[in-house]
């Protein structure tokens, strides 16, 4: 598990963009709003995400998994080190934190998007 593993994991989600923020997060988005951030460099956290109010309070209570510095409040979570979860885990995690952000964006944006032509990208994650 690395930062290359959850840069194309994260990509391969449709209309997902990247953009380094705040000079070493590495921040993945789709419609323009966050769905998963990535340090670059070595930090308190490893990788945060959105997740269910439900499972927020299941995760953060397990060792390595925190409430997200700044995001807590809006339900995300951060993994201390990539060996928090396990790679199937965090794969449905980011693939759960993209599916909330994505229902919240506007009806007009999730249109727009849906429009637009997705282009074709090979994966090999999960193939580990």
């Amino acid at each position: 598990m690395n930062i290359d593993w959850v840069r194309e994991y994260c990509l391969s989600l449709p209309h997902t963009t990247e953009k380094v923020q705040w000079v070493d997060d590495l921040v993945f988005k789709v419609g323009g709003k966050m769905f998963a951030v990535v340090v670059l460099e070595p930090a308190k956290v490893w990788l945060s995400f959105k997740c269910t109010p439900e499972e927020f309070g299941e995760l953060t209570d397990l060792p390595g998994v925190i409430p997200a510095p700044y995001m807590a409040r809006a339900q995300w979570v951060a993994l201390q080190t990539p060996n928090a979860l396990p790679p199937a885990e965090i794969k449905r995690l980011l693939r759960q934190s993209y599916d909330l952000v994505f229902a919240k964006l506007t009806k007009r944006t999730q249109a727009a998007l849906l429009r637009q032509p997705q282009r074709k990208k090979k994966s090999s994650v999960g193939k580990r």
